[in-house]
């Protein structure tokens, strides 16, 4: 087109050269025909042409034809600067090439021009002699000499391209590649990032920018929503069509960054732009075809990942024979491009490659899968495969195993080994990351309303809002209020990690409340286990009899892609800053108990496997449940001689719980009232009822009920009451149960928000506490009491003084720890040391 131009732009102006002739001194003779012999002779002629009336028009043959053609020296004048008699010769295709070039560039810069009229402002009209054709019009000749009258012309597309998000009937793919709107959006963006401001007025892209040069990057973060409020239409197709959309914006923030630093290309040669805060979150086992080339987000934890690797991105080649340099080359994600012949001596190769020319980037494999708090019941956790490029690499790792968000294109590739497998052909999908994110754990306040705030805040300030949360705790479970306060409080701090100060600022210490819970069959130790696991933030059940040493802690495995040894993360690896509960605690072999002694103390796991050498952090609380040997509790026995664990495995945990199934008539009845209520008032076709009519009760009961807790002998008190009488209790403690969600978000906001100091801390009290019980530990013969204990208090002391919301650690809080402290010591004695103890 740009070829045509040029000669039609010739033609004309050798059309007005010969209509309007200059006159020359160098007169032109004919060869053929005699010149005129006077002037009166050509004047005749001259004459009898003017004479010739206009609608017989001029006779162009007859017998005086040869007069037309014998010269006129007067008129027969040319100048040589405008003749073109010379022989040119055609164009090569690099010549024709570089016009096209030109008048591409022409017309871009013609296109980009402000407040420039159109060319039908300046010409009464645009088909006068001697104007040049509009650029619309030369656009319009173009497209009709295509042929193809069902495409849209360039000409129309213009024309609306104001209405950018009407395709056309176009594909948004296919629309966006269009040269008119691709000019439009990239016009768009880039005036985007020049003109958005904060509410203060502060350029926000201008600090962003200056921000990612000062550290030498090459990722501009974009956020979706101002994309959204300032271009709809740009954040429309964006999902749509990510990858021709992300190309366009790359090259507009490229060249905004090159227009204020411009020498900052010698450091990045491109710039990606990373789009942040999509708005809808899809769950990796929701990913369908539907979402092929589409932009997507997706949330998970990291359980793999492979080294960064060098990519080939723009490879040239050398011919050894005659030694061209092919290329460039793109490579693609699915297959390898290489060249077929040289195109300077035909040769067929073999090419070797010009590692000076060829262009590689920065390729990291990595696998994310489900977090194990969004899988459904009875659901395996999924995971997808995800490749980072550039400076997205080494972003994301095992080590930093809380939960992780991506974004970017959900594509696929060609997998041969996946078609074998299945026996037909099909395609392994991945996701082309474009931004990732570590989520901490302070984003989960964050996701509190101002609303949840306050009805916490209120709920704080409750006297009995410590019985409230005990009750709330696993309300389908009857009675074991101790193991209850135990399990509220290791919420309370779970993942919390204490750092010294001064010059040992990088030593920590451990924050996390280990529980063990040892009993009978039939005692719900499970079903504690299994509401703890509802009702945090993340965590990770597993068995004992399931688990082994590398499932809890990690393994390597060669990658099925690069076959290069990876790290897989195991369950405490996955729990990190949340909740590891293990059930059947007993049945692991002692090989397997004695790899989790470091992650339980230090909170880390040292792998040193195949050459990989590294530390994972595990920084969480473990609860466990386990059963005495033999299957029932001897109480004759310590709880030492009752479970078949080692001392550092029991040191190491705060809080042994002791649950005991005794034959007990009014217990059982009670609870199996209890159990049979609960049934009737879950059942679905029952109408659902508050609270049941009371039954008939002596009054003069009610002085018999003392106001007492569960720490000083509340269930033998409660005994004495004839059964009729257990509706005075409520009476008199009335407790509203928190619901779930809402004890769940006192929980997160208790942990984030509240960091209780020690320095009011009663260390008389605490110092005499842990040498009394030394002394009784080594009478007895009984667990040995440890240093531990003593951080065990404090951390129970610090867990329930975040319950209360309290800055401080008070009296209270510490007289709460040591009762914790007493009856996990005097549950696991004798039966006849115990009894001694408590009285």
């Amino acid at each position: 087109s740009g070829l045509l131009n040029y000669y039609q732009d010739r033609s004309e102006s050798e059309m007005d050269d010969q209509m309007n002739p200059p006159f020359s001194s160098n007169p032109s003779q004919g060869e053929d025909l005699p010149p005129f012999q006077d002037e009166s002779e050509a004047d005749a002629l001259l004459g009898n042409l003017g004479e010739v009336e206009e609608g017989e028009g001029e006779e162009l043959f007859g017998d005086r034809l040869e007069r037309d053609y014998r010269p006129i020296p007067e008129l027969d004048v040319y100048d040589p600067n405008v003749m073109d008699d010379a022989d040119y010769e055609a164009l090569s295709p690099s010549g024709r090439a570089e016009v096209d070039r030109l008048l591409q560039k022409r017309d871009r810069e013609e296109a980009l021009g402000k407040g420039r009229m159109r060319p039908g402002l300046l010409y009464e009209s645009d088909e006068e002699d001697g104007a040049r054709p509009s650029r619309r019009r030369r656009m319009a000749e173009r497209a009709a000499e295509g042929g193809d009258d069902d495409d849209v012309s360039l000409y129309n597309m213009i024309e609306s391209i104001e209405n950018l998000e009407d395709t056309k009937g176009h594909t948004v793919s296919e629309w966006v590649v269009m040269q008119a709107p691709r000019l439009e959006i990239f016009n768009r963006f880039k005036n985007f990032l020049r003109t958005t401001v904060d509410s203060k007025g502060n350029n926000i892209f201008k600090e962003k920018i200056q921000q990612m040069v000062e550290e030498n990057k090459e990722s501009l973060i974009v956020d979706f929503h101002l994309l959204a409020n300032a271009h709809e239409v740009l954040a429309f197709f964006l999902p749509e069509a990510p990858t021709e959309m992300l190309q366009i914006m790359d090259e507009a923030a490229k060249d905004v960054v090159m227009s204020m630093f411009p020498k900052y290309e010698n450091i990045a040669k491109e710039i990606h732009v990373r789009i942040s805060d999509l708005p809808l979150i899809e769950d990796i086992r929701s990913l369908r075809q539907l979402h092929l080339n589409q932009l997507i987000r997706t949330s998970g934890v990291i359980n793999s990942c492979t080294t960064i690797l060098p990519q080939l991105r723009l490879v040239k080649f050398d011919c050894p024979k005659c030694g061209y340099i092919l290329g460039p080359y793109f490579q693609n994600q699915n297959q390898e491009v290489r060249p077929g012949a040289c195109p300077e001596c035909q040769s067929y190769g073999p090419f070797e490659i010009n590692m000076e020319h060829t262009v590689y980037q920065n390729y990291q494999r990595i696998s994310i899968q489900e977090s194990p708090g969004k899988i459904a019941a009875g659901r395996l956790p999924r995971s997808k495969d995800a490749i980072l490029l550039a400076d997205l690499v080494d972003q994301l790792s095992p080590r930093l195993s809380y939960a992780s968000e991506i974004t970017g294109i959900y594509t696929n590739n060609y997998n041969g080994s996946l078609n074998t497998k299945n026996g037909f052909p099909v395609f392994s999908t991945v996701i082309m990351a474009n931004y990732v994110e570590r989520n901490d754990d302070k984003l989960a306040a964050s996701a509190l309303t101002d609303e949840d705030v306050r009805t916490i805040v209120a709920l704080s300030k409750d006297e009995r809002i410590g019985e409230r949360i005990i009750r709330s705790i696993a309300p389908s479970i009857y009675g074991y209020e101790y193991i209850k306060v135990c399990h509220r409080t290791s919420q309370c701090l779970e993942g919390f990690q204490r750092t010294l100060g001064g010059k040992h600022k990088d030593h920590h210490i451990r924050g996390d409340i280990n529980i063990l819970v040892c009993g009978d069959p039939g005692t719900a130790k499970s079903q504690f286990l299994k509401y703890v696991e509802k009702t945090a933030k993340r965590a990770v059940f597993t068995t004992g009899q399931g688990a082994s040493a590398v499932g809890l802690t990690a393994y390597v495995q060669r990658h099925p892609v690069t076959k290069e040894w990876t790290l897989e993360a195991g369950a405490l690896v996955l729990a990190d800053k949340g909740v590891c509960l293990i059930d059947e605690f007993d049945k692991m072999n002692d090989a397997d108990r004695t790899s989790i002694h470091e992650a339980m103390e230090q909170q880390s796991i040292s792998i040193s496997k195949a050459g990989i050498v590294t530390s994972l952090q595990a920084r969480c609380c473990v609860i466990a449940a386990a059963n005495p040997i033999g299957g029932r509790y001897d109480p004759s026995l310590t709880f030492a001689d009752n479970v078949d664990l080692s001392e550092p495995i029991l040191s190491r945990f705060d809080v042994l719980c002791v649950v005991k199934d005794q034959v007990d008539t009014f217990r059982d009845e009670l609870l199996a009232k209890f159990v049979v209520r609960s049934h009737r008032k879950h059942h679905p076709s029952a109408r659902a009822k508050e609270d049941d009519p009371l039954p008939d009760i002596n009054p003069s009961s009610i002085e018999k009920i003392p106001q007492v807790g569960w720490f000083n002998g509340a269930v033998e008190e409660i005994q004495k009451i004839h059964i009729k009488d257990m509706k005075y209790i409520l009476m008199r403690f009335p407790l509203k149960v928190l619901t779930s969600k809402l004890l769940k978000k006192y929980i997160i906001y208790a942990k984030e928000k509240v960091d209780p100091k020690l320095h009011q801390v009663d260390q008389d009290k605490i110092a005499k506490m842990y040498s009394e019980l030394r002394r009784e530990s080594m009478a007895t013969g009984s667990i040995p009491i440890t240093v531990r204990h003593i951080e065990s208090i404090i951390r129970l002391a610090e867990a329930h003084a975040r319950m209360h919301l309290r800055s401080h650690v008070n009296s209270e809080d510490v007289n709460t720890a040591i009762r914790i402290t007493l009856e996990s010591f005097v549950e696991t004695q004798k039966f006849s040391v115990m009894r001694s103890m408590k009285r």
